[in-house]
């Protein structure tokens, strides 16, 4: 029997290949969050392996990574390739970061310090002003995170910081509706005087419908846009205009909710 305290069992073993693999995925997912590689765009091993000069492993590894995450997509015969933005992923997605964010923000707001709160604040504050869409993706995940940091619960916030990255392609849509911004701002700042209040029922309803709001809003203008002859990658003004009236408000949301839930 292998005696722990003088050698691991695997010793000799290949050490697998996780810091190239997870560098060339990384810069493969920020090329697909900023629309450098598009949805379907095919995600070519060779041409890869040659940007990087790497070998054809670290680039297959990472390739599966993406995969597993949701970025890619790898068929049979076909190769990997950038997956398509789905509406009903993207609806899931806010669903359940809506139940598992309202129970994070309920474990965390007794735990809150003026100190921590001073730094929510400061990151509501930065994502409000915040005009640059990659930039905004980062300022809105520090907000949310910050609010659920004195949860306690890391278990639980690794799966919601998993969340936020799967999301990412999803939150930049957006920036489609001008209009929508103003509103989701307005929305933190409701969330985070409930915290401050140390008002728990309420910050749970006001986040749970600030995030379904947002997955809705999503999910009918990519069911829209699928409809459309020729989908455009974005959302044009037109389709803006049209989704302006299904951007309900907090205190509406609010309202749904408490319906719900009786």
């Amino acid at each position: 029997m292998t005696d722990a305290t003088n050698g691991f069992p695997l010793e000799g073993a290949a050490a697998p290949r996780t810091s190239t693999s997870r560098m060339i995925a990384d810069a493969l997912r920020s090329a697909i969050v900023e629309g450098k590689l598009a949805p379907n765009a095919p995600l070519r091993q060779d041409a890869i392996a040659r940007h990087f000069s790497v070998s054809a492993i670290p680039v297959r590894e990472a390739l599966r990574q993406l995969a597993s995450e949701g970025w890619a997509k790898i068929e049979v015969n076909k190769g990997a390739s950038v997956a398509s933005l789905s509406a009903d992923e993207a609806r899931e997605i806010y669903e359940i970061r809506s139940a598992l964010e309202s129970l994070a923000l309920g474990l965390a707001i007794p735990n809150h310090t003026s100190a921590t709160l001073r730094e929510v604040s400061t990151l509501a504050a930065a994502a409000k002003r915040e005009r640059d869409p990659s930039l905004y993706v980062a300022r809105n995940e520090a907000f949310h995170m910050s609010l659920y940091a004195p949860a306690g619960r890391p278990q639980l916030l690794e799966m919601l910081a998993a969340l936020h990255r799967r999301g990412e392609r999803y939150l930049r849509l957006k920036f489609g509706f001008p209009e929508y911004k103003g509103e989701s701002d307005s929305e933190h700042a409701e969330i985070l005087a409930a915290v401050k209040r140390g008002d728990v029922p309420t910050a749970q309803k006001l986040v749970a419908a600030h995030l379904l709001g947002t997955g809705e809003l999503i999910y009918r203008f990519l069911t829209e846009r699928a409809a459309l002859p020729s989908a455009p990658t974005s959302a044009p003004p037109a389709a803006a205009a049209t989704a302006k009236p299904r951007a309900a408000s907090s205190r509406s949301r609010s309202r749904t909710a408490d319906e719900a839930s009786s």
